[in-house]
């Protein structure tokens, strides 16, 4: 049994998203999605870089693949954040990993995209594979999403599936709400995360 572990904003999901995650099930039993999440408490914390919250990421990912795949929050960071800092010889760093691999039977493999998560990963015993960068990226459909909602020429439904379309169209007002404001978030080691949280 080889479980696939793939680490990833996914806020929206793209087509990009989806063609990992086929060529993830095309080399594992299962494939465990983890969309991260930011916690203070129960509250989960959202933001322009995050604006949809897990559910509705949740929702995006089986509307393209149903019960194929699995889609957990254990790729969860709570409040205070800095506290995962540095990494390895943060105690909560190691929990993470922990929460990671909860469930996980048998083998398995990390899969990143990029190089420099792909060598963290590996420092966290995760056995990651590190494959080919894809040309699109959320950031670009995200920023596409908001130039449409601010009255721009937007062809942001080219890059998403039909159906995590819908859902975006459902969820409007979130991009609506995120459109002209600040994006509150900070980026340590490579790594973005909400400002709201960080030192609470």
């Amino acid at each position: 049994m080889i479980t696939a572990l793939y680490l990833a904003h996914l806020n929206p999901v793209t087509n990009a998203h989806v063609e990992i995650i086929n060529e993830l099930k095309n080399n594992a039993d299962i494939v465990k999605i983890m969309p991260v999440v930011f916690k203070s408490g129960k509250t989960e914390i959202n933001s322009k870089s995050f604006p949809f919250n897990f559910e509705i990421r949740k929702k995006m990912l089986t509307s393209v693949f149903g019960n194929s795949i699995l889609v957990t929050d254990d790729y969860a960071f709570f409040a205070p954040f800095k506290k995962y800092m540095p990494p390895l010889l943060s105690p909560r760093s190691w929990e993470l990993r922990k929460q990671i691999l909860r469930g996980v039977q048998g083998d398995f493999f990390s899969y990143t995209g990029d190089k420099a998560e792909g060598y963290m990963l590996k420092i966290y015993r995760l056995k990651p594979r590190v494959g080919q960068r894809k040309t699109l990226s959320a950031a670009s459909v995200k920023e596409s999403l908001y130039d449409s909602a601010l009255g721009r020429d937007s062809n942001w439904k080219n890059d998403v599936p039909e159906s995590v379309g819908r859902i975006i169209e459902e969820n409007w007002n979130i991009i609506m709400k995120f459109s002209g404001s600040e994006d509150k978030t900070t980026r340590i080691l490579g790594m973005k995360f909400p400002k709201e949280g960080w030192s609470e």
